[in-house]
């Protein structure tokens, strides 16, 4: 007889008679109370008045943990279902303890001629009856989520579970960091990370009991099962018609959530029949929170400061102080949750430098749009290289000014910028509406000072002389037209 279960002491007709009548009571506590534990003392005269008549049989009630079984005629048939799931989880679980007969009860019972079913109550105890092994439970608050074979898997399995979310030197430093206060930690550089907490946030916790062989993780397969709330990952194969929006509603998935499952997928990827999609939505267990401190060295963004000076025109606008960035050093306090960032808080804050503002100063003085009528000589000097008219087979449509003694190009008259920019033959263009009927025109520019819709006065600078488009040299090829036609230049200068 296995030491591994129980067997109870024999009733008399009379006890099991009354076994029969609190029959629920004895199967939720499956254990016997003093008096059926004690020898009971046969009624003598009542035994020899019967003996003649009938003989008591003995049979077996089985009972796993507070469960009846039923009854056998033969506690060697229990015994034998004991060594034979013993002896194939022994195989099965290689190195294990394992143990089937400590949950089960027998209690003996002298009956009168009683009729077993031995083969019904020997296949419900073998369907039902499971080996155990002792093992070591991971509890989350009362509830055993996670079996191992020994504390030390336990406790391998929680620092992987760490390491997930943090590298094996940041622990490291965690712990160094422990024995320090406050004062005694050096102050972080750029970029440095200091560890002030790696934490489980449920209630976790160990102690030693009994499970399924069959349930007894590694500490590699507890991470992945503790981070997922699965033991493997649900992967799903592409049939035809398949696209990613389909695939993600059959399983209750966004098409966003589905991507994040499946790195190597993006929104236009061509699925292929066959092809295995992960649906695990992941519900972790146990939930890592991550707090540390980050060091950063940061600029602080200048200023623009706009002055206004009257006497300047609208629309000048000229930098009298250029701006630079300062610089601070800031120490972050930062929270993850399974490797999420969840927020990040200013510890500290020192000012390295101060910016300095940039200050630019504009124009307000307001200008007439209109000419004047009298148009001013655009260049420093210079003389007229080419007069209007026919030239080299052409019409020559105004003159050309070469050698000033600088080469600013300035509005002959007050007007609007209608044009400012590159225009063929002519190069770097300008062309001036006047608002009185007449329009100036300034080409082959090397520079533009002005941009179209802006107010000039007579004599503002528009551009520098130059010898861009179709040009044999450095001139200005200046034009005036009136009305729309053409004008000769010369009729109009002062």
């Amino acid at each position: 007889m296995s030491s591994k279960w129980n067997v109870k002491k024999d009733f008399t007709k009379e006890q099991h008679l009354s076994l029969d009548q609190k029959k629920k009571s004895i199967i939720k506590k499956a254990i016997l109370t003093a008096a059926l534990l004690s020898t009971v003392t046969f009624n003598l005269a009542f035994a020899n008045e019967d003996s003649s008549k009938e003989s008591f049989e003995k049979i077996y009630h089985v009972y796993l943990e507070d469960t009846y079984i039923g009854p056998v005629s033969e506690e060697e048939a229990v015994l034998e279902v004991i060594e034979t799931k013993e002896k194939e989880a022994s195989v099965q679980f290689d190195g294990m303890e394992v143990d089937a007969g400590s949950n089960i009860s027998l209690v003996p019972e002298q009956v009168f001629s009683y009729q077993t079913n031995d083969s019904e109550t020997i296949e419900k105890l073998n369907s039902e009856l499971v080996v155990q092994t002792p093992a070591y439970a991971l509890k989350v608050g009362d509830e055993s989520i996670a079996y191992f074979k020994d504390e030390k898997d336990y406790e391998e399995a929680l620092h992987q579970l760490k390491l997930q979310y943090v590298t094996e030197e940041r622990l490291k430093q965690l712990e160094e960091a422990a024995t320090k206060t406050q004062e005694e930690l050096p102050k972080l550089k750029n970029d440095e990370i200091r560890m002030i907490e790696v934490s489980l946030l449920e209630d976790v916790s160990g102690e030693m009991t009994k499970a399924n062989p069959s349930e007894i993780l590694t500490p590699e397969a507890a991470v992945n099962y503790l981070k997922s709330g699965s033991i493997e990952k649900e992967l799903y194969t592409v049939q035809s018609g398949d696209v990613l929006g389909k695939i993600a509603a059959k399983h209750n998935l966004s098409t966003a959530e589905l991507l994040e499952l499946n790195p190597d997928l993006h929104v236009d990827s061509l699925l292929q029949i066959g092809q295995q999609i992960n649906v695990t939505v992941e519900k972790p267990l146990i939930n890592v929170q991550v707090v540390y401190e980050k060091g950063k060295e940061e600029q602080i963004a200048f200023q623009t400061i706009v002055e206004e000076d009257p006497s300047m025109f609208k629309g000048e606008k000229k930098v009298t102080q250029e701006g630079a960035n300062g610089k601070k050093e800031v120490e972050y306090i930062i929270t993850g949750l399974n490797g999420t960032r969840t927020s990040t808080q200013v510890k500290s804050e020192t000012i390295i430098s101060e910016p300095v503002n940039r200050v630019e100063v504009i124009g307000t003085k307001v200008i007439s749009s209109r000419g004047t009528g009298e148009f001013a000589w655009p260049t420093s000097g210079g003389y007229i290289s080419s007069n209007m008219g026919n030239r080299w087979g052409e019409f020559h449509r105004g003159i050309d000014i070469a050698r000033p003694s600088n080469y600013n190009i300035t509005a002959s008259d007050n007007g609007v910028v209608t044009f400012a920019g590159w225009d063929g033959t002519y190069g770097q263009k300008i062309v001036i509406n006047h608002n009185n009927g007449y329009e100036t025109l300034y080409a082959h520019l090397s520079e533009i000072k002005v941009n179209v819709g802006q107010v000039v006065p007579q004599g503002a600078l528009i551009g520098i002389m130059g010898s861009t488009g179709r040009s044999t040299g450095t001139h200005l090829h200046f034009e005036a037209h009136k009305n729309g036609s053409y004008v000769n230049p010369l009729n109009l200068l002062n």
